[in-house]
C-alpha cells in the first residue's frame, strides 16, 4: 500500500501540524495530558489499530466534524482498512448520525475514492 498522497490532504497535514505547534506552545499540563491520552488511546490494544480508527472514523463521522473525520480516514487507510470495511463503518454512522451525516459522508468518499485507493 503506497503513502503518497494528494495535494488537499497534504495541506491538511501540514496545517494540522503547524496548528498542533501553536498549540503545544500555550497548553498546559491538563491539556497535554488530554493529547497524549488522544494519542496513545489509537495505539493497538485489545482492539487493533484499524478497529480504534474505524471507531473514531465513526464517532467523527456522528459527530459532523470534517478535521476528525479526515484525520480518521487518513488513518484508517495507513491501518489498512479496505474500502468494504469503511461502507460497513460508513453505514454504522449513517445509522447513528442520521440523515444529516450524508454530505460528510460524501465528502469522506470522495476523498477515499480519490485520494487515498485512488493513488494505489
Amino acid at each position: 500500500m503506497t503513502h503518497s498522497h494528494s495535494p488537499r490532504i497534504d495541506a491538511f497535514r501540514e496545517q494540522r501540524d503547524a496548528y498542533n505547534q501553536v498549540l503545544a506552545k500555550y497548553a498546559n499540563a491538563e491539556q497535554k495530558r488530554f493529547f497524549g491520552l488522544d494519542a496513545t488511546t489509537y495505539q493497538a490494544g485489545h482492539l487493533d489499530k484499524k478497529t480504534k480508527e474505524l471507531l473514531g472514523f465513526v464517532a467523527s463521522l456522528v459527530l459532523r466534524c470534517d478535521d476528525c473525520i479526515l484525520y480518521h480516514l487518513i488513518e484508517s487507510h495507513k491501518a489498512g482498512v479496505k474500502s468494504e470495511e469503511l461502507a460497513e463503518a460508513v453505514s454504522i454512522g449513517m445509522l447513528v448520525g442520521g440523515s444529516i451525516t450524508i454530505p460528510h459522508v460524501r465528502r469522506a468518499m470522495d476523498i477515499w475514492d480519490k485520494e487515498l485507493e485512488g493513488k494505489n
